[in-house]
């Protein structure tokens, strides 16, 4: 399974639904929380393109984005295979 990173705030609600839906899948992701750690949030948004909201998620070398996008990963049904690629 491909290594994932989740940059987080515990404010944010999307960050939790985002890191439920890995939970129940099973997967074991890495978390940044950038309120916690404000200087990882420049990072971030390098690695994200420019986006500044959380959560952005990384799939091995993959940014997925945020939760809609990894929820709309699942729904098509090409979320296991991302994992496992």
């Amino acid at each position: 399974m491909k290594p994932v990173e989740i940059y987080t705030s515990p404010l944010c609600g999307f960050c939790h639904a985002a890191k439920r839906l890995l939970t129940q899948k099973g997967v074991r992701f890495d978390e940044v929380d950038v309120l916690a750690n404000p200087d990882r949030k420049p990072e971030m948004i390098q690695r994200a393109g420019g986006s500044r909201t959380v959560p952005q998620i990384f799939i091995g070398d993959d940014h997925v984005g945020g939760c809609d996008e990894l929820h709309a990963l699942e729904r098509a049904g090409k979320l296991d295979a991302l994992l496992a690629a």
